[in-house]
């Protein structure tokens, strides 16, 4: 049977499961545990928002992904810009020589603009206003040039074997993937250690920065990994953020990180995955976080509690936003410098170079969804997490801390659902043809990288926005693919460092 489809904002499309809870369970139990705190719908034109999604949209697909603007509003983004909001807006203006897009709401005068800006990739500035709140930097990476340097550490061949697939079913797990209706941008097998598939779409490389959204949230997790491995901060410590520390007693104070980093904070926002979600209702938080143009840490810290921490899972943006908090939080108590942090303490150790992490306009990471990255340095963070946080003999995530993100979250159990772990999907309801252990990042559009530690795999598909039904079910079809070539090939060897 097919799982219930829920709006057609959320960021992962419907496929056949059979093991969902219904809305209507999820919403009775989340009712008994509801607090008495009050909603507030964030501010400001819903319309307006979505010119700003929409803006800012475009001009990471032109300036970053350096996609045809024409084939960039057919195909990518409708997340915080649905199309039937598009149509009621004005036809973006792209202006190459500043490098921003400028959408119109009609009528109102009010016009969003995105622009790219240095290393932060594109901001969505704030209504009426032409400046950000921080000065914008360049980021350089230390590493040498990708193409002299072997893999994982560059694109250059790395000289190993290749063997343990059948190469007659892997060669069909490519050709599954590009399903013309979904849209694929790129898709790479990665076992044990090695690329062993490899295709792109026309005019894509290997080093094109792609569309990646909620696949974010798991290097949101990772980067607060890094500091936990640094001794900043502890998983079941209470999240020391200062506006829960303002009034005594004040219940978000006993909110731990790990119950963040599970979706289990309990904080009070709207989003398009909520079961019973009505459309029709106020703008959602869930995006507002993405195209508000605001201060995304302190709206996120400024929410009520809904439900106590650890008893209900919910898909929403203010946990991941909150973990980026923290690694602001962490990066500043030891006096380092902020936009810098995740090139210096993770890409250049595990050989990232494409990754474009953008902001707010006070220069807070969006990483719960903006954020640009090629297939190759996708299946690089995957290898670390199939590496159990080791990279080149150096642990760079503390011990254990795999093993959590790809735990079923007890919240979310509880709820009758088997499918999130920390900032990490799990394929526990058998959403993929793969091992139920099996955990994944994912994004809107059907943007994935699944990790099957059993067979020492990864698999990593981005595609264009527009395809995302098609190109989740063509992903799905791959994986049985390259699971039977798996399957058929050499006995799976257990992966080093796990």
């Amino acid at each position: 049977m097919l799982r219930r489809c829920l709006p057609a904002l959320l960021a992962l499309s419907c496929i056949a499961t059979g093991q969902e809870a219904s809305p209507e369970k999820l919403a009775a139990r989340a009712r008994s545990l509801e607090l008495k705190t009050p909603y507030v719908p964030p501010p400001g034109n819903p319309l307006s928002h979505h010119a700003a999604g929409y803006a800012k949209v475009m001009c990471s697909a032109v300036f970053i992904t350096g996609l045809d603007p024409e084939f960039a509003d057919r195909n990518v983004g409708d997340f915080t810009a649905p199309r039937s909001e598009r149509l009621k807006l004005g036809k973006p203006r792209i202006d190459h020589a500043r490098r921003q897009v400028e959408v119109t709401v009609p009528g109102t005068g009010i016009v969003r603009v995105a622009r790219q800006f240095a290393s932060q990739g594109c901001i969505t500035l704030p209504e009426g206003r032409d400046e950000l709140f921080f000065q914008p930097s360049t980021v350089r990476s230390t590493l040498p040039a990708a193409a002299r340097t072997p893999w994982p550490m560059g694109d250059a061949p790395s000289g190993r074997t290749r063997t343990g697939l059948d190469p007659a079913r892997l060669q069909s797990a490519v050709e599954a993937a590009f399903q013309p209706e979904g849209l694929t941008a790129a898709f790479l097998v990665l076992h044990r250690g090695e690329i062993v598939a490899e295709r792109y779409a026309s005019g894509i490389q290997p080093t094109t920065p792609l569309e990646s959204w909620s696949m974010g949230k798991s290097l949101s997790a990772t980067l607060l990994g890094v500091l936990i491995r640094r001794g900043v901060y502890a998983l079941d410590q209470p999240a020391p953020f200062p506006e829960w520390r303002k009034q005594p007693g004040d219940p978000r104070a006993r909110i731990r990180i790990s119950d963040i980093l599970r979706m289990s904070s309990g904080l009070r926002i709207r989003a398009p995955q909520d079961p019973g979600y009505d459309a029709s209702g106020p703008y959602p938080d869930h995006l507002y976080l993405y195209t508000g143009g605001v201060n995304s840490f302190e709206y996120a810290a400024t929410r009520p509690q809904e439900w106590p921490p650890n008893t209900v899972g919910r898909y929403r943006n203010t946990d991941p936003v909150l973990t980026n908090y923290l690694t602001r939080l962490g990066v500043e108590k030891l006096r380092e410098d902020y936009p810098t942090f995740p090139t210096r303490a993770l890409f250049d150790k595990i050989g990232i170079r494409t990754m474009v992490m953008e902001t707010d306009p006070y220069g807070n990471f969006l990483t719960q969804g903006y954020e640009y990255a090629s297939a190759r340095d996708w299946a690089r963070l995957a290898l670390l997490y199939l590496r159990d946080g080791v990279w080149n003999g150096e642990r760079i995530l503390p011990v254990g801390f795999v093993k959590f993100v790809s735990t079923l979250a007890p919240a979310w159990v509880a709820d009758g659902r088997l499918i999130y772990g920390g900032l990490f999907w799990i394929n526990g309801d058998s959403r993929f043809p793969a091992p139920r252990q099996a955990f994944y990042m994912a994004g809107a559009g059907g943007q994935f990288a699944l990790m099957i530690p059993s067979h020492d795999l990864a698999i990593v598909r981005l595609g264009h926005y527009r395809g995302m039904e098609p190109g989740t079910r063509a992903f799905g079809e791959a994986v049985r693919l390259v699971m039977e070539a798996a399957t058929a090939g050499s006995p799976p060897a257990k992966p080093p460092g796990r």
